[in-house]
């Protein structure tokens, strides 16, 4: 489960009574990232109560393994962190890395991906790698 999803926006200000340029898309930059809270100890101990992980938006890219950010289909209201476990005719099946925890595909069935984590950045720093499920 996340608290809530916070997305770097620029911010246009006018300087020395010049008006704002219009955004232009940053040199190089190939997608999105925002910024989520997770909580809950459904992915323990890959990731914990508390982290703040870095998402790349969007489903482009993802494959079994991954830990991802999703809505489940029956649940549009609930956003969750799981690991992405295959694509079945409802959607992807996802699973949490906690066994005692089942808030996961067995008990709200197939979810869209939202998008793929990449990276922790709080508390401790680290990449997120593809694991065999």
């Amino acid at each position: 489960m996340i608290e809530h999803d916070i997305t770097w926006r620029p911010c246009l200000v006018e300087v020395n009574g010049m008006p704002p340029s219009p955004p232009r898309p940053t040199p190089g930059a190939r997608w999105s990232l925002s910024a989520v809270l997770v909580t809950g100890p459904s992915m323990a101990p890959t990731l914990r109560h508390g982290d703040a992980v870095l998402v790349r938006r969007g489903e482009r890219g993802v494959r079994a393994g991954d830990v991802v950010v999703a809505v489940f289909r029956s649940r549009p209201d609930l956003l969750v962190v799981k690991r992405a476990v295959g694509l079945t005719a409802e959607g992807w099946w996802l699973v949490g890395d906690n066994p005692l925890i089942n808030d996961d595909s067995r008990a709200y069935g197939g979810a869209d991906i939202w998008g793929r984590v990449v990276a922790r950045y709080w508390p401790r720093p680290r990449l997120l790698r593809r694991r065999r499920v």
